[in-house]
C-alpha cells in the first residue's frame, strides 16, 4: 500500500522523516527507505479563494452598484508561485492509496491539508489523521502507530473553511463599500480594509481611546493615621473618599478629630492565605505576559514559540487550554531534576501531588497547555537560541515548574483602630513561605516591601495614640491598551479582569477570534495603518478613527455580535450548526450593513477628514500600468490615483526584506522589469539577488533565474 503523509511545511515533514530514520530527499518529497511511504508538502496555503474578477469580469472594477459579490459556488486555486510544489504533491496523491494528512494539529492545519486534497480531486482516497502536540521523534511515532480516522476532523475543515469564506464575503463587500462611500465624501486615504474580526478590534480600541480622552480627573480626599502602640508605630486609613476638601473638613470637625487623638484597638484579625502557583500557560496568556516583560508583540512572541516547536523544546503553540493530562504529568515529573539544573534552581519540598488546577484531562481537547517537551537541554544548546527565545522558554519551564513548587504563603493581619468611633484600618503581611514565587518572580522589590510591611504586635483593646494628617489624589483615566492586554480583551470580548490569576479570567468565554489568529488580526491592524504602537501603547490613527466613525451603531462595532459568530461557527465543528445556516446570516448582514451604512456616512460630517490636497500634486513615479493613471505616494507604499474609479493596483516601498528605491520602482513601470538587485532576504537570514517583473496579470513578482528562488 503506497501511503503519503501530507504535512503542512518543508521543516515540519523534515521532522517526520528524521522520526523514521533513513530517508532520501527529492524535488518537493522525501521517500522513506524503510518503507517507501512518501512525504510531501505545502508552503502553508497552497490554494486559496479566487479574487472577484475570476468570477466575473465586472467584479474586478470597484463599483457600489455592483455590491453585493456573493458567488453561487466558491471557487479555489492554487496561489501565485505555487503551482510547481502543488502539481508535485498533486501527482502524489493522485498515486496514493492512503493519505495521511500531518498538517499542524489544529483547525487551520486541517483546512490546509483538505484544500490541497479537494483541488488535487483526490478526496475519494482512505485518508487518516497525525494528531501530536510534539515533534519530538517518540511523540512523531507515537502519532503514527495510532492514526485516527480523517472523518473525525472533518467538521474542523468546514469550521475552517466557514471562516475563510465568511472572511472573503465580508472583506470583499465591505472594504469596497466603505472605501467608495468616504471616498465620495472626499476622503482620501487609501483603501478601507473592512473584517468580520479586525473591524471589531478596532473599534474596542478606540473606544477606550476615547474614554481616556474624554477622560476629567477629578479629585478625592483621604484621612489617615499614624498609630503608636506599645510596640511600635504603624500607618492607618480611613476607608472612605471624600470628593472636597469641604466635606472631609466637616467630617474632620463633626467628630472632634485632633491633630493627636486617644483611640483604641478594636479588632485583630489575622488570615492564612496559601496561594498556589498561575495556571499553566495557554497561547494568550504567554502572548500577554511576553509583551508586559519584554514588550514583544504577540504575533513575534507565536513566531518565537513556533520556533521554539520546531527545535523540539515546547509542545504545540497555538493552544487555548491551560491543563495537561495524566501523560504529560508523568513525564514531566520524571525529568524534574533536569529541568532543575537547566533554570539552575532547586526546589526543596516538591508538591508531586496531581493537582486539577493543572492536570484534568476533561479540559484537554485539542491540545494541552504550552510546556517543555521530554528533551532537556544543555547548556550549549540553550546559548545557540536567540536571547528572547532563550527568555521564552525559560518563562514556559519556570511556569511549568512553578506546579511542583509549595504554595505561596503568607499571614495576612487586619488591625482595626478606633479613633472616637471612626474606624481607621491597617493590612500588614507576614511572608512564611515565598514557594513558587522564588521560581517565577525571583525576589521582587514588591515581594522584599511587602516581607518587611509588618505591624508591630497588638491587642484588642490596646489604648493607643493616633496622629492624624490627610492627602489628595485624583482619579485616573481607563489604561491604554498595549498589545498584550489587547490579547486578552480579545479573548474576553473586551471585558478584562484587573487580576487575571486571581480571576481565572473567565471561565468559559468566546471572545474574537481564536487562539492562533487574534496575533494576526493586531498585525493586519497595523499593516492597515489603523493602528500605532508606542512604548507598547495601542493608539487609533486617523484613518482607524474615520473607519470607527463610519462604522458606529452598526453590528461591525459590536465585539459581542462577532463573539457569537465565533461561538456558532464552533457549533458547525461540533456538527450542531451548518455552513449554509452561517454563510446565509453572514449574507443577510452584509446586506444589511450596506444599506444602513452608506446613510451613516451620508449624514456624519467629515470635512475636518477631507484633504485639500489633490492626488495629481501629490509625488507620482510613474504611470499605472491598469489604468494608465499617475501612482502617488501613499506612505508605506505607492497606489493608483485613479482609486475612487476602482483601480486597487500597488507596488509596495519594501519587498522580501529590501527596501524598493524610486528609481527602481520607476523602471519597473517604464519597462515592467527591474536590473538585478541585490540584498533580498531569505527567512533564513541569508541575502540573495533577483530582478524584478510585473506578470501579465500585473502581479510582482521575481523574475525566473535559476539560481533564484522565491521565498
Amino acid at each position: 500500500m503506497k501511503r503519503v503523509i501530507l504535512a503542512e511545511k518543508p521543516s515540519q515533514a523534515q521532522a517526520y522523516a528524521e522520526s523514521f530514520g533513513k530517508f532520501s530527499k527529492k524535488d518537493g518529497y522525501i521517500v522513506l527507505n524503510s518503507s517507501n511511504d512518501v512525504i510531501t508538502w505545502g508552503f502553508g496555503h497552497l490554494v486559496e479563494l479566487a479574487s472577484p474578477e475570476e468570477y466575473k469580469d465586472e467584479w474586478k472594477k470597484w463599483n457600489l452598484k455592483e455590491l453585493p459579490i456573493i458567488p453561487e459556488i466558491f471557487k479555489f486555486k492554487v496561489g501565485q508561485g505555487k503551482a510547481k510544489q502543488f502539481n508535485v504533491v498533486k501527482k502524489l496523491l493522485k498515486e496514493a492509496d492512503q493519505i495521511i494528512i500531518a498538517t499542524d494539529s489544529d483547525r487551520e492545519g486541517e483546512n490546509i491539508a483538505r484544500s490541497i486534497i479537494n483541488q488535487a480531486k483526490a478526496g475519494n482516497k482512505e485518508i487518516k489523521r497525525l494528531w501530536i502536540n510534539s515533534l519530538e521523534s517518540d511523540e512523531i511515532q507515537k502519532g503514527f502507530s495510532d492514526l485516527k480516522d480523517g472523518k473525525e476532523f472533518y467538521s474542523s475543515y468546514i469550521e475552517a473553511q466557514t471562516r475563510q469564506i465568511s472572511d472573503w464575503l465580508v472583506g470583499i463587500n465591505l472594504s469596497r463599500m466603505y472605501t467608495l462611500s468616504l471616498q465620495k465624501k472626499g476622503i482620501n486615504e487609501g483603501v478601507f480594509s473592512v473584517g468580520r474580526v479586525q473591524t471589531p478590534t478596532l473599534y474596542m480600541i478606540y473606544m477606550r481611546q476615547k474614554q481616556i480622552e474624554n477622560f476629567i480627573p477629578e479629585p478625592f480626599f483621604e484621612l489617615h493615621a499614624t498609630v503608636k502602640a506599645v510596640n511600635g508605630s504603624f500607618k492607618s486609613k480611613y476607608n472612605k473618599k471624600f470628593p472636597t476638601k469641604k466635606e472631609l473638613q466637616e467630617y474632620i470637625k463633626k467628630h472632634d478629630l485632633l491633630a493627636s487623638n486617644p483611640g483604641i484597638i478594636s479588632s485583630v484579625e489575622t488570615k492564612r492565605i496559601s496561594q498556589p502557583s498561575p495556571f499553566l500557560f495557554s497561547l494568550s496568556d504567554l502572548q500577554s505576559l511576553i509583551n508586559k516583560k519584554y514588550k514583544v508583540s504577540p504575533s513575534d512572541t507565536l513566531k518565537h514559540v513556533q520556533s521554539l516547536y520546531e527545535a523540539k523544546l515546547v509542545s504545540y503553540p497555538r493552544s487555548d487550554c491551560r491543563y495537561i493530562t495524566d501523560s504529560e504529568f508523568r513525564y514531566l515529573l520524571e525529568r524534574i531534576e533536569g529541568y532543575q539544573r537547566v533554570l539552575n534552581h532547586t526546589i526543596k519540598e516538591s508538591n508531586t501531588s496531581k493537582r486539577k488546577r493543572y492536570v484534568d484531562g476533561s479540559k484537554v481537547q485539542e491540545h494541552y497547555a504550552i510546556i517543555p517537551t521530554k528533551k532537556v537541554p544543555t547548556q550549549k544548546a540553550l546559548e545557540k537560541l536567540p536571547s528572547i527565545q532563550r527568555e521564552i522558554y525559560f518563562t514556559i519551564l519556570r511556569r511549568t515548574m512553578a506546579m511542583f513548587e509549595t504554595d505561596y504563603k503568607y499571614d495576612e493581619t487586619t488591625v482595626i483602630v478606633d479613633i472616637k468611633t471612626v474606624p481607621f484600618l491597617s493590612k500588614g503581611k507576614v511572608i512564611l513561605d515565598k514557594g513558587w514565587q522564588r521560581l517565577e518572580y525571583g525576589v521582587s522589590k514588591k515581594s522584599d516591601k511587602e516581607a518587611t510591611s509588618e505591624l508591630p504586635l497588638v491587642k484588642k483593646g490596646e489604648s493607643v495614640e493616633a496622629d492624624l494628617n490627610t492627602s489628595e489624589g485624583f482619579t485616573s483615566p481607563p489604561k491604554t491598551y498595549t498589545e498584550g492586554t489587547l490579547i486578552t480583551a480579545m479573548k474576553t470580548c473586551g471585558k478584562e479582569l484587573e487580576n487575571e490569576e486571581e480571576k481565572e479570567i473567565l471561565k468559559a468565554t468566546e471572545g474574537i477570534g481564536t487562539e492562533a489568529t487574534r496575533a494576526n488580526v493586531l498585525e493586519t491592524l497595523k499593516k492597515q495603518h489603523y493602528i500605532e504602537i508606542q512604548k507598547n501603547s495601542v493608539t487609533v490613527t486617523e484613518k482607524g478613527g474615520i473607519l470607527c466613525q463610519a462604522v458606529e451603531n452598526t453590528l461591525l462595532s459590536s465585539p459581542e455580535m462577532t463573539a457569537k459568530w465565533e461561538t456558532y461557527l464552533k457549533k458547525i465543528k461540533n456538527e450542531n450548526g451548518t455552513q449554509q445556516a452561517f454563510l446565509d446570516s453572514i449574507e443577510k448582514f452584509i446586506a444589511h450593513t450596506l444599506d444602513s451604512s452608506t446613510q451613516i456616512i451620508e449624514k456624519n460630517d467629515w470635512s475636518t477628514h477631507t484633504k485639500s490636497i489633490s492626488p495629481l500634486s501629490q509625488k507620482t513615479i510613474g504611470k499605472c500600468p491598469v489604468c494608465g493613471q499617475m501612482m502617488i505616494n501613499k506612505g508605506e507604499f505607492y497606489g493608483c490615483s485613479g482609486y475612487s474609479n476602482g483601480c486597487t493596483f500597488t507596488l509596495p516601498k519594501r519587498y522580501v526584506g529590501k527596501t524598493l528605491s524610486e528609481a527602481t520602482l520607476k523602471k519597473l513601470l517604464d519597462t515592467r522589469e527591474t536590473q538585478l538587485l541585490k540584498g533580498f532576504k531569505k527567512k533564513t537570514g541569508q541575502t540573495f539577488s533577483a530582478a524584478l517583473i510585473l506578470t501579465e496579470d500585473n502581479k510582482l513578482q521575481f523574475k525566473p533565474y535559476e539560481k533564484t528562488e522565491k521565498e
